[in-house]
């Protein structure tokens, strides 16, 4: 008997325009090109970590870096999947999912960027739908949480549409300043579902690796 020492290589997620699969090397490669082209407008930060303010040659270690270190750490109940997203074959974002004791909690959070040049076409929308319904419908979440700064409307719009709601504020250091961070609750029965369906393929393999009771 033989067994794949990286399932995850063979785990993909399809929506009616994305294909949603995790990081791999060349892909870090395209996503680096996609941030280094612009993911935010100038004057603006929505993220808690200013990572692509550093220097294009520091940032793309760092990128690589920062994925490595969290697929290595993956394991049964503690895990990020970082989903590059892939449009007409090209990468052209990123959305992470991280379960935390998730054998127990059975919740789920995220976290995404899309490339400028390609916001406002309702890409992050389909893109946050297709991880959540990963979580709930294949992988047996019960809960998603998502955060967003109070200056970053586009995140908060997608929460809303897919039916998030208000779970409180925290304080947050962002750049040497005070932020407000909004927190925000998904039931897996307040889910609005997209009218489309999700594809998955690859999963069976993983399972062992997200979720303890799936051990032998």
């Amino acid at each position: 008997m033989t067994f794949d020492p990286w399932p995850f290589r063979h785990l993909v997620l399809r929506t009616p325009r994305l294909e949603l699969r995790p990081d791999d090397d060349a892909g870090l490669l395209e996503l680096n090109e996609e941030a280094l082209a612009g993911v935010y407008e100038p004057g603006t930060m929505p993220f808690s970590v200013p990572w692509n303010e550093a220097p294009p040659e520091v940032q793309g270690r760092q990128t690589f870096q920062h994925y490595w270190a969290q697929r290595a750490a993956l394991g049964p109940g503690n895990w990020t999947i970082n989903f590059l997203i892939r449009l007409d074959g090209k990468v052209i974002g990123a959305q992470g999912l991280t379960g935390k004791d998730f054998g127990v909690t059975r919740e789920v959070s995220s976290g995404s960027w899309i490339a400028r040049r390609l916001q406002g076409q309702g890409l992050g929308t389909e893109m946050r739908a297709a991880v959540l319904l990963f979580a709930f419908d294949h992988l047996g979440a019960q809960t998603a949480r998502s955060e967003a700064f109070t200056d970053n409307p586009a995140s908060q719009s997608v929460s809303r549409k897919l039916g998030y709601q208000p779970d409180g504020t925290m304080t947050v250091d962002r750049m040497g300043k005070r932020a407000t961070q909004v927190r925000l609750l998904l039931p897996a029965s307040e889910f609005v579902r997209p009218e489309w369906q999700l594809e998955v393929s690859g999963l069976e393999d993983c399972l062992p690796l997200l979720d303890p009771a799936e051990q032998d």
